[in-house]
């Protein structure tokens, strides 16, 4: 059964089709066809014999009413001798239905999976094969501008899932938020819970502690929402902190209240007045309660 981050990663090119042209500008940056847009087809790519084949996602470039090109998108998280045998009848029957130059794209969230299924597929003597174009970690451009973030923002997410735990990731996390800035608000929370459930615990530590403490003026209520859920995440923690070290006693009901509240003006009260506490009932507020 596909894992959750196989269907978080198939739903990016379903949310943004053009992401597969996106992908591919590199490698075939002179030999992508110019197109006008980018739609998702039927991935259905049956032929008449019995067996069925499905690939993930089928994305077709157009200009001006043509298909141009057509790309088969695979997400593969582990090596599967298989996919070598089924990817080129996945090429040859959309070649067949649609008559136009076909690409085969293979999104591996491992680097060593994405150098496997890079290799040649013969498919008769040679030089007959199929070449993937396939991308891991590695293959995966750094995006750490917010212009370029809210440009191409699925990209974006797999940017920071490619790099973020390798390289300085403060702007990369800058133009993560700047991607789901723009995205539509239950599409940037999918992305968003993925990230954190994918990244190793360090970088989601460092993701967090970003939501804390920057104080660019994202725009979209999701991100105001979000940022202002960090933000009071990292004031409470202030607050016990602060009442740990002085010793203060801490009840579960008292530290729920404390963990449970988002009102920034009654946590920034709190924070103030647990410099000096001697008891958490001296914090106030829903404390007294």
């Amino acid at each position: 059964m596909p894992s959750q981050a196989h269907e978080v990663l198939i739903e990016m090119f379903r949310n943004r089709p053009s992401l597969a042209a996106e992908l591919l500008d590199g490698p075939l940056h002179d030999h992508l066809p110019p197109f006008d847009e980018a739609l998702l087809t039927s991935a259905e790519l049956n032929d008449v014999a019995p067996t069925e084949y499905r690939a993930d996602a089928v994305v077709t470039l157009n200009r001006s009413g043509a298909t141009v090109l057509a790309v088969v998108v695979e997400v593969q998280r582990r090596i599967d001798g298989r996919k070598q045998r089924s990817w080129p009848a996945y090429v040859a029957t959309l070649y067949a239905r649609l008559g136009c130059p076909v690409a085969l794209l293979v999104v591996c969230p491992h680097q060593p999976v994405a150098d496997w299924a890079a290799q040649p597929i013969a498919i008769g003597m040679p030089p007959a094969s199929i070449v993937p174009m396939a991308f891991g970690p590695r293959q995966i451009p750094v995006i750490g501008t917010r212009d370029v973030a809210r440009r191409l923002p699925e990209l974006t997410v797999l940017s920071v899932l490619a790099h973020a735990a390798h390289a300085e990731p403060h702007p990369l996390f800058g133009a993560l938020f700047a991607a789901l800035d723009v995205i539509e608000p239950d599409t940037a929370t999918l992305y968003h819970d993925f990230i954190l459930t994918v990244l190793p615990a360090a970088t989601r530590k460092l993701l967090e502690d970003y939501m804390t403490t920057t104080d660019y003026p994202y725009k979209s209520e999701w991100s105001q929402r979000q940022f202002a859920a960090g933000k009071a995440e990292g004031e409470t923690r202030a607050v016990l902190t602060f009442l740990e070290a002085r010793g203060v006693e801490i009840s579960d009901k008292a530290r729920a209240t404390i963990t449970g509240c988002t009102d920034l003006d009654q946590i920034e009260q709190w924070v103030r007045r647990a410099a000096t506490a001697e008891r958490v009932e001296d914090l106030g507020g829903p404390l007294l309660d």
